[in-house]
């Protein structure tokens, strides 16, 4: 049982690492990071119901996990080929085009959910 604990908070560990390595190197990561915030903040403003933040979170954590994806192919990409090669063009490419469908994808889920609360608010108060 005490293995099974200690392999598990290594999992754990080793994923924290793989996260903040993103955000410190991955520059779209920290604009992701910015944009998430202001939506919580937003969300907390509009008293979003419960699925709505369940379909924000999950929005959040899609794009996340898109550019950790992305991040992790360039990586294994540079590492098989570290010269520059067409089929690692297209795996690079292939994997920056997933995060902009996630991203999109989030643009227009945020739009839906907090556009008419927001603009609502934004009437009642100018």
């Amino acid at each position: 049982m005490k293995a099974f604990l200690v392999s598990r908070i290594q999992s754990f560990r080793h994923a924290f690492r793989g996260w903040f390595y993103a955000l410190r190197t991955q520059r779209n990561a920290w604009i992701h990071s910015a944009i998430a915030t202001i939506v919580f903040i937003l969300g907390i403003w509009l008293r979003l119901s419960p699925l709505d933040w369940a379909i924000i979170i999950l929005t959040i954590a899609m794009v996340f996990a898109a550019e950790f994806m992305n991040t992790a192919i360039e990586a294994v990409v540079d590492l098989a080929s570290p010269e520059t090669h067409p089929l690692a063009k297209i795996a690079k490419d292939v994997g920056a085009a997933s995060v902009l469908v996630a991203a999109l994808a989030a643009i227009l889920i945020g739009l839906l959910i907090l556009g008419p609360p927001l603009w609502a608010k934004l009437i009642t108060i100018f």
